[in-house]
Parts: C-alpha cells; structure tokens; sequence
C-alpha cells in the first residue's frame, strides 16, 4: 500500500511509519509513504492533478488541508469523479494535535491500520477523516 503525503504532512508520515514500525505492522504489511516531491509533482498542483495521480497509481492520498471550495478543489473533484474503485482520501482531523497530543496520534495511526488491514470495506468513500 502506498501513501501519497501532501507537502504539509512530510513530519506527520515520518511518525505513522514510526509507529506502525514499533508496532511490529511493517514487518507484514508491504507500506510506503511518497511525497509530492519523490514522485515530481508540484506543491502548486491542484487538487484534482494530485487526485487522479494517487487514484491511476492506486495511492491513499493522506492530507489535512486540501481545498474545499473551487472547481478544482478536493471537495468538488470527489463529487464529480470518485467510482466505487477510487483509494479513500484520508484526511487528519487536526495536524497540529497529531504532532503534540500523543493520545490523538495512537487514535490516528490505530484508524490508518484499520484503513489498511481492511481496504476493500473503504473503496469508493470519498474522504475519510481519522482518528
């Protein structure tokens, strides 16, 4: 499973991988964690570039702030293109309280492992907001 981090959440990754490391988890489940930089895509790309990247490379998008209004916004781009097929969005409810409150961040690497043990169950969704 691949996750493609938004520019935002370089740090809040380096943790996930981290924890889910600790927890034994990476050791059965094949995981990577890429940056918009590794795969040559622009900070400045709209949602909908960046959307259709992780959906035709079968990528969880995780981000925290993607734009909610707009013709090529996160929100607008889910409504006019996600299929029963599409990877979840994940979307961190509070960036910040994931770097500072250790129980907020289990809740959300427990949710990310729920997400990735059971995929299948979260195809087509559209966003997912953890924890």
């Amino acid at each position: 499973m691949i996750f493609l981090i938004d520019h935002n959440l370089e740090r809040h990754a380096l943790i996930l991988s981290g924890n889910l490391s600790n927890q034994g988890w990476l050791d059965f489940l094949t995981t990577r964690f890429v940056t918009l930089e590794d795969l040559a895509l622009s900070v400045e790309s709209s949602d909908r570039v960046i959307w259709r990247f992780a959906q035709s490379n079968q990528m969880i998008l995780l981000t925290a702030n993607r734009r909610m209004k707009g013709k090529d916004s996160l929100e607008q781009v889910l409504r006019e293109e996600n299929l029963p097929t599409s990877f979840p969005v994940v979307t961190i409810g509070d960036a910040n309280r994931f770097l500072s409150d250790s129980g907020y961040r289990e809740q959300c690497v427990n949710r990310l492992l729920e997400i990735m043990l059971y995929l299948e169950n979260y195809m087509g969704v559209g966003r997912l907001f953890i924890p």
